[in-house]
């Protein structure tokens, strides 16, 4: 509190009564103590994003919100199936956004989990500032455990940085405003660098040579499509030689898939850092948009 009245100009009184209405939940700390789960295999894991259902309702929230959509596409370069993705695979099409008082879930866990105080303690003073800038009452505003909020799932910070007012009412709501959220998530894939109408992404054929190490280069491209030729591994749609990019192997339940992810991908794992999270939305995206044109 000391911090923000010096720091920010807010009211001394405003905090203490909002701190005073925060309340500890031991649920959160559960949450985010528990140990991770083991991490699954990719023919298991896109198979939780991968269903009918979030395809049928990607389709219809694709459909509702066209109009948005093109805008959002139009101004960004970021196609409009995969805004659609990362808010199917995040909340289901904002259906399941969290049911936490941000501001239980933010304090707990920046005073009462040492691990990380640090960021939550940042991540907590950003959500005051927003919750100011907005002119929103933080104790109305709900999240996930962690704090991440609306359709997208933006931390406070990612709000600050990223989110926008896409239709002009003067506040950026990504909790009630779908238009809004998908102006802020495509204007977050843009920020980190999408580059309009380039690939996402390649599936590739392996030769028994490629060596193991090639799949050990992490999320960022850092080597060319002709590199990763010459090592016998080939993509199935044409690229360019001298794009950057990352080879990835997939475990299937009888072998292996291929791939070879390129700057687009890796904007998506900004969003979260992971190759399966990222093919996850890319091909959800890829239902998406050949059910909106069937």
């Amino acid at each position: 509190m000391e911090e923000m009245v010096a720091e920010e100009g807010f009211s001394r009184e405003e905090l203490q009564s909002l701190f005073a209405a925060a309340e500890k939940q031991q649920s959160i700390l559960d949450a985010i103590s528990r140990p991770a789960e083991k991490t699954k295999p990719w023919y298991e894991y896109r198979a939780i994003f991968l269903t009918e259902r979030r395809e049928r309702e990607g389709i219809a929230f694709f459909q509702e919100h066209r109009e948005a959509l093109s805008r959002a596409q139009a101004e960004t370069g970021v196609p409009a199936e995969v805004i659609v993705a990362i808010i199917g695979v995040e909340t289901y099409y904002g259906r399941i956004a969290g049911s936490y008082d941000v501001i239980d879930a933010l304090t707990t866990l920046a005073f009462d989990y040492p691990k990380r105080s640090t960021f939550f303690t940042s991540e907590l003073k950003n959500f005051l500032l927003l919750s100011r800038e907005q002119g929103m009452d933080p104790l109305s505003l709900k999240g996930s455990y962690a704090g991440a909020m609306g359709y997208g799932q933006f931390m406070p910070s990612s709000y600050r940085a990223y989110a926008i007012d896409f239709d002009g009412d003067g506040q950026a709501d990504i909790w009630n405003n779908p238009t809004d959220a998908i102006g802020s998530v495509a204007n977050y894939l843009a920020r980190h660098g999408w580059r309009a109408g380039e690939p996402v992404v390649s599936a590739a054929t392996a030769a028994d040579t490629v060596p193991k190490e090639a799949f050990d280069g992490g999320l960022k491209p850092r080597q060319t499509v002709q590199d990763f030729i010459a090592l016998g591994l080939s993509p199935q749609q044409q690229l360019d030689p001298e794009a950057s990019a990352t080879a990835m192997r997939f475990e299937l339940a009888d072998g292996y898939e291929y791939w070879l992810g390129l700057q687009n991908l890796y904007v998506i794992t900004r969003y979260n850092h992971s190759a399966m999270y990222a093919m996850s939305v890319f091909l959800l995206s890829q239902r998406i948009a050949a059910g909106v044109q069937a």
